[in-house]
């Protein structure tokens, strides 16, 4: 039983969720709330890093199931992990070293339908990215005019100081505004007018992204070096997650499609002929053959009209279909004629009925009714404790 469920709360995703579900829950809303895209959702961002840190660890998740947030840290597990080296560990980013001599990485997520991942597709994607200004060259304005910057007496940075109580002082740091950092600056003059002196400027760059058949969802195609370009360093990455869309019919599975199919109780029992259309608009004939009984519930499959195999799409998975049988109404068939039906069926089994036995009549349940009295038992156990129930024995 797990205890508290405020990690799988953050995620959207139930305590019986699997690694995969967590892992695409996680993805969906790390690109979502990233603070390159939602400066202000930094807190919520950390949060759903340290709930995918915790539940994606089967140690950790185990712990947590247990005994909670305070199981996590009682047992040293917390963590701690910056949310961007997750971020940068789950997407593929570089480390810390690489991050000094080369750009950020761009994450942007594609939605794509499975007939996409099935057949293979080009998609056309327009990014804004930071490229060095052509006209000065990144140097930001006119060559050997940059001069101190007497904001921050060249530093960088500025110190503020602030009292925080009686007697108390804390020195705060920070980027200085003036400069961006970089302790020189132009004067208005000798700028760069194209870039304002920002050594960059903004461009439209169209991305065709090929989606080869067999591709899976979260499945990453790197651009290499068509990040964000800054001076002096080698641009980042531009990396596309596809988000695979949810279909009508069919639900993937690894390689396999999973559908289900709903038939007649005749069909069931007597045979049936239907079509399914594929994802590249065949059709399939599927046969049952008179006496070749297809129980509710029981699992079929056609082989080699799955999903395509990555880099081997001759090749397929299967098409996995589950059988629902459909059962007539009541009364359908007039009481006369029960008889007959009844002898063409396998012969039912007896019972023996003896005097001390009590017969009772069979009803309907009414769902909603049960769940308004839960409701309210719970309420008022909140209120006023059990009402009722087995006591604990005191000695």
């Amino acid at each position: 039983m797990v205890h508290e469920t405020g990690y799988y709360d953050l995620l959207g995703v139930s305590p019986s969720a699997s690694l995969d579900e967590i892992k695409k829950a996680y993805r969906k809303l790390a690109l979502k709330y990233h603070p390159d895209k939602n400066p202000s959702e930094g807190e919520r961002f950390k949060s759903i890093s340290q709930a995918y840190e915790v539940l994606s660890d089967p140690q950790k998740r185990e712990l947590y199931d247990q005994g909670g947030e305070q199981a996590i840290k009682e047992g040293g597990m917390g963590g701690g992990h910056n949310p961007m080296d997750i971020f940068n560990m789950f997407f593929g980013g570089g480390g810390r070293m690489q991050r000094e001599r080369k750009g950020k990485n761009v994450v942007h997520q594609l939605g794509v339908t499975l007939e996409e991942m099935y057949l293979g597709a080009t998609r056309k994607l327009g990014l804004q990215k930071n490229v060095i200004c052509e006209k000065c060259e990144g140097y930001g304005g006119k060559k050997g005019a940059l001069e101190k910057c007497s904001n921050c007496k060249g530093r960088g940075v500025q110190i503020k100081v602030q009292q925080i109580g009686p007697g108390m002082i804390q020195q705060i740091q920070s980027m200085c505004a003036d400069c961006q950092g970089q302790g020189e600056k132009f004067n208005s003059k000798d700028r760069c007018k194209n870039c304002n002196g920002n050594k960059v400027e903004r461009k439209k760059k169209i991305l065709e992204v090929h989606i080869d058949k067999g591709m899976k969802d979260g499945q990453r195609i790197t651009f290499h070096g068509e990040g964000d370009q800054e001076p002096g360093l080698e641009p980042g990455d531009v990396m596309i997650v596809l988000d695979q869309k949810d279909h009508p019919v069919f639900q993937r599975q690894e390689d396999n499609l999973v559908m289900k199919m709903n038939i007649k109780l005749a069909e069931a029992l007597c045979g049936f002929q239907r079509t399914i259309r594929t994802l590249d608009n065949r059709t399939l004939i599927i046969n049952s053959s008179p006496g070749e009984v297809i129980k509710h519930g029981d699992v079929k499959c056609v082989q080699n009209e799955g999903m395509p195999i990555y880099r081997d799409p001759y090749d397929k998975g299967q098409l996995i279909i589950h059988f629902q049988v459909e059962f007539p109404e009541k009364h359908w068939l007039p009481e006369h004629l029960m008889y007959q039906l009844e002898r063409l069926l396998p012969p039912r089994d007896d019972v023996l009925i003896t005097d001390d036995m009590e017969e009772v009549d069979l009803c309907e349940v009414d769902v909603e009714s049960q769940q308004r009295n839960h409701s309210r038992e719970a309420y008022e156990e909140d209120d006023e404790g059990p009402r009722a129930g087995v006591q604990c024995q005191t000695q």
